[in-house]
């Protein structure tokens, strides 16, 4: 079977966190999903004056587009070629939407972070959510652009190679892990990685290891940004002790940043 990852974009997953499909769904997909998108939004796609707010963040969404977006056959393929078949969680829904409007305002919500992957003592409260080293509860984090993205459009800033400085500072907090909060406190060790710009064309995925330190900006473009960011689940948690050294990617990025550190 014809794998849709190539090595060089495998060995790029590893040592930089992230690896960009593009066309990984139609786009056609993309306008569907949009056209749902736009009328919940409250807004009218063909009057700007009405665009008022910086983001307007919209609920879960598994109508049909978005299903099938993440159901393709080569996006399932990568799933296996990255974390390992069996290991990860089937998808039927892309999550939450924060829809980016063109604004001068601050959006408010622009800081480097980890996204968490399993509850502390409060489930409800996602800022005491935390992350271990062994990644429980996340294989990747995945950004699905459902609009054209360019540099102006609000795209998600990527520090490139900051999965492995996170899970160098995680190895210490052990299965406990940090808080969401405490992680992002930790962040300044990634302050020395080059910066990316998620950009594309809709269709366009972008599948990052679930340490990447990332961050959202304003839109300072002419159109709203249209992009899932959901996470693709693991059924358990990496097994770091494992002798075989058959790692998956996700894995083996791990297990190369902690080298030596334990």
């Amino acid at each position: 079977m014809l794998q849709p990852l190539s090595q060089s974009q495998i060995e790029q997953f590893i040592s930089k966190g992230y690896t960009k499909l593009e066309n990984a769904f139609p786009e056609e997909l993309a306008r569907q999903g949009r056209e749902i998108l736009w009328k919940d939004t409250g807004c009218d796609p063909n009057d700007p004056t009405g665009w008022t707010r910086p983001v307007i963040r919209l609920g879960e969404y598994a109508q049909q587009p978005f299903a099938a977006a993440v159901n393709r056959p080569l996006l399932h393929q990568a799933f296996d070629q990255l974390v390992g078949a069996g290991k990860w969680v089937p998808r039927h829904s892309l999550g939450t939407f924060p829809v980016r409007f063109p604004s001068h305002d601050d959006p408010g919500d622009t800081g480097w972070h980890v996204d968490a992957s399993f509850p502390g003592h409060d489930p409800y409260d996602y800022l005491q959510w935390r992350v271990n080293v062994k990644s429980k509860g996340r294989a990747l984090l995945m950004l699905f652009l459902f609009s054209d993205i360019g540099e102006c459009n609000a795209p998600t800033r990527i520090r490139v190679g900051s999965h492995l400085d996170v899970a160098r500072a995680l190895l210490p907090a052990g299965d406990a892990g940090l808080s969401f909060m405490e992680l992002a406190g930790h962040l300044d060790i990634t302050v020395h990685r080059p910066e990316v710009n998620a950009t594309g064309k809709a269709g366009t995925v972008y599948l990052c290891h679930p340490f990447l330190a990332h961050a959202a900006q304003p839109n300072h473009g002419k159109s709203p940004r249209f992009m899932a960011q959901p996470p693709l689940l693991l059924k358990t948690e990496f097994d770091l002790n494992e002798k075989t050294g058959d790692y998956p990617p996700v894995e083996k990025a791990i297990m190369e940043a902690i080298k030596g550190q334990s």
